[in-house]
């Protein structure tokens, strides 16, 4: 169990939550199949093959929300709408217009909807409650709302939000291009995406390149802006940060890995491992980060 990507929360101030009380709110709202005429459907599901709706370890715990959706792509329903059309025309003797068009349309979706194939899909949460992060492993933002939107309605007071600092990523990325080092315990990587301010948006990317060189410098001068950069914490965790405070591509280097598949006597017992080492250390990260980033605007 690690993830790919984060966007990142922090609790509100003095939060506190009974687990078992949590886990009965979240099972009050579970997965259910998408009815007949519906498109999509959302509810918490067991983030591990317990049965529970909150996996507990220690003050980590780790939360799912399941998402259904109906498969049934426009271009189909397009083409039978069309072939409908084509068939009312010559018996009205006049082409079809807009609204029966339109009416056509949303026949053919009442139709084909009951029977279109359903896809599941998990988008996993994170909660440190020792150190307030909330972590959602989405890597966009709208994603990341959506769980927190379905957080919200099973617990109303755990009001979280986007964790802020002092500087902004953008900034700080670029002094640390232009110093050539990150400071701390992070290291520059090799990939990066700059952006031009002016509306032709301009973009230029490296990508697995020394990033040293003094092209990089020149565009920074220019006045482009950075919009995400490859870095690594502490030779344990590689990731790329975004002009947005979302962290993308997570990758655990060799030393997370080789206590992660040390000899284990079964499934269970390695996602506890895996989990334990994954908040244990992305907790770290974390608070490094955003002590690289000038700290926090709202602390907790």
């Amino acid at each position: 169990m690690l993830f790919k990507n984060l966007v990142v929360y922090r609790l509100p101030a003095g939060w506190q939550a009974d687990p078992d009380d949590f886990e009965r709110k979240l099972g009050h709202q579970p997965l259910q199949p998408c009815g007949g005429l519906q498109m999509e459907s959302r509810g918490w599901s067991c983030p591990h093959e317990d049965g529970i709706f909150l996996y507990q370890q220690n003050r980590q715990w780790l939360l799912a929300l399941g998402t259904e959706q109906k498969l049934l792509p426009s271009t189909i329903v397009r083409q039978e709408a069309e072939d409908r059309a084509e068939d009312l025309a010559r018996r009205q003797g006049h082409p079809v217009g807009r609204k029966q068009m339109r009416d056509l349309k949303e026949q053919v979706l009442t139709e084909l909807m009951p029977r279109a194939l359903s896809r599941r899909r998990l988008t996993y949460g994170w909660i440190d409650t020792a150190n307030g992060w909330l972590g959602v492993n989405a890597a966009a933002d709208k994603k990341a709302e959506e769980f927190m939107e379905a957080i919200r309605r099973a617990d109303e007071d755990l009001t979280a939000t986007r964790v802020e600092t002092q500087r902004s990523p953008a900034a700080c990325m670029a002094d640390w291009l232009l110093a050539g080092e990150a400071p701390g315990a992070f290291g520059i990587d090799q990939d990066l995406e700059l952006r031009s301010a002016d509306a032709a948006k301009a973009t230029v990317r490296w990508a697995r390149h020394n990033l040293e060189g003094k092209e990089i410098r020149e565009h920074l001068e220019a006045g482009k802006t950075v919009v995400q950069l490859g870095l690594t914490w502490n030779e344990k965790i590689s990731f790329v940060l975004t002009e947005h405070m979302q962290i993308k591509r997570i990758g655990f280097l060799d030393i997370l890995r080789r206590e992660s598949d040390a000899e284990v006597e079964n499934a269970d017992e390695q996602f506890e491992i895996d989990f334990a080492l994954m908040a244990g250390e992305l907790a770290l990260m974390l608070a490094d980060l955003v002590q690289a980033l000038g700290g926090e605007k709202n602390p907790a």
